[in-house]
């Protein structure tokens, strides 16, 4: 699969999204099993990309990409469901059911989600990605990330010359940081005021003008994704989350917005990775703490959950814990999501 595929995929994937999020609006059947046809055709385009062209589809296709190890266990079989909800749109006498609704969503955010993570290169760090072998793996990997290491002993010099060295390292990318922040600070700064104030329509147009004057800057993406997340556009909120990593790998606030959207979706073992790689980025986020735990209780690994829900202590998470005397886990609203 080349970088040319990846991208010619992902820009008919695109063309769906507008059809995705129709689906949610309030139509008649034949306008419903349109979409849900009209969606799978782009997304079936895309799929045929991956591979270069090809005279496969529907679940035949699925299963070649299975095969060739371009799509995830999950991403098939949502597409596969996806695929049996477009065959039922296709006859006459069957109106199109919330579970069609959510199939098609569900298989076009983890295709897209996986897509774009591709194509922008982000790629979870080593001690998130390893292979888990025991429910509590994370944890100790996020508990052990401050250990020293023991190695073959230095020169005595050699400490204080390298903090010297990392010293003139990091002047020099706050030097460059501040010249990039320096043009959008303005607008990102009114876009934050605006948002704190319920001016939506401002703040956007604000964090709109900070992406471009400093297209390197995730954070008027992060701000972007969390007004599309909190308005319900999740496919909005998952693309300018999804750049605000692509661009700050390592910022532990992307890196929770993320999480957050793709919990928001309920693709709670997706959610689960990115809010750990925010607690590898700043292990005292209480906010990725807490939502760790309420995506760990989900997946229905409840001690777990529970021990990072203690961990964060109090707050809007705490209704995941049924010892909390908040809701069990299955009924906890999704507009509560957490904000950077």
């Amino acid at each position: 699969m080349t970088a040319g595929s990846q991208r010619t995929a992902l820009d008919a994937v695109h063309s769906a999204r507008p059809i995705v999020a129709r689906l949610s609006t309030s139509r008649d059947k034949e306008d419903l099993a349109a979409d849900i046809i009209d969606a799978w055709t782009a997304v079936e385009t895309g799929l045929r990309s991956l591979v270069g062209g090809s005279s496969l589809g529907g679940q035949a296709l699925i299963r070649e990409l299975r095969q060739r190890n371009f799509l995830s266990l999950d991403q098939a079989n949502s597409l596969a469901e996806f695929h049996a909800a477009r065959e039922r749109a296709g006859r006459t006498d069957y109106a199109p059911t919330d579970a069609d609704v959510n199939a098609t969503r569900d298989a076009f955010l983890k295709l897209e989600s996986g897509l774009m993570g591709e194509t922008a290169g982000v790629r979870p760090p080593p001690t998130v990605n390893a292979p888990v072998t025991t429910p509590s793996a994370e944890a100790a990997a996020l508990e052990g990330a401050g250990m020293q290491r023991t190695g073959r002993s230095r020169p005595g010099w050699f400490i204080p010359v390298l903090g010297v060295v990392a010293l003139i390292v990091v002047a020099g990318f706050a030097w460059m940081a501040m010249g990039s922040r320096s043009s959008s600070s303005a607008s990102f700064d009114q876009g934050v005021q605006a948002y704190k104030e319920g001016r939506r329509e401002v703040a956007e147009a604000a964090f709109r003008k900070a992406v471009a004057d400093a297209p390197s800057d995730p954070m008027p993406h992060v701000y972007l994704a969390r007004m599309e997340r909190e308005a319900g556009n999740l496919g909005n909120a998952n693309t300018e989350a999804v750049n605000g990593v692509r661009l700050g790998p390592t910022n532990a606030t992307a890196l929770r917005e993320l999480g957050s959207t793709l919990f928001a979706a309920q693709q709670f073992d997706d959610a689960r990775k990115f809010y750990l790689r925010a607690l590898t980025a700043d292990p005292n986020d209480k906010l990725s703490q807490g939502f760790l735990g309420c995506s760990l209780m989900r997946l229905g690994r409840i001690d777990e959950g529970q021990r990072w829900i203690g961990r964060a202590g109090p707050g809007v998470w705490s209704a995941c814990s049924p010892s909390a005397g908040g809701l069990p886990p299955q009924q906890v609203p999704f507009t509560g999501a957490p904000r950077p």
